[in-house]
């Protein structure tokens, strides 16, 4: 637990000033906004880490599709372009 709380401290501390001040603006967003810059976000983890991981509605989808019918490698290929992972 310790060293977790060490952690998020050292996170804390390792932003800079400008990140800090953005993330207490994005409180008053309105929720879209909000949205848009969680996909955006999520893009740029996936590329630094090259992990996507999906959002709900991305999971959803997926499971839809894949209950309905089988995608094929196209449009998989072009889903994993769409999020900078192919």
């Amino acid at each position: 637990m310790l060293l977790a709380e060490i952690g998020v401290i050292w996170y804390r501390f390792s932003m800079t000033q400008d990140t800090k001040e953005i993330l207490r603006r994005i409180e008053n967003w309105p929720q879209e906004d909000q949205e848009e810059l969680i996909e955006v976000a999520r893009e740029i983890e996936a590329r630094r880490t090259g992990v996507y991981v999906l959002s709900d509605e991305e999971n959803a989808a997926l499971n839809e599709a894949l209950r309905s019918r089988r995608a094929s490698d196209e449009e998989v290929a072009a889903f994993w372009k769409r999020h900078g992972v192919a």
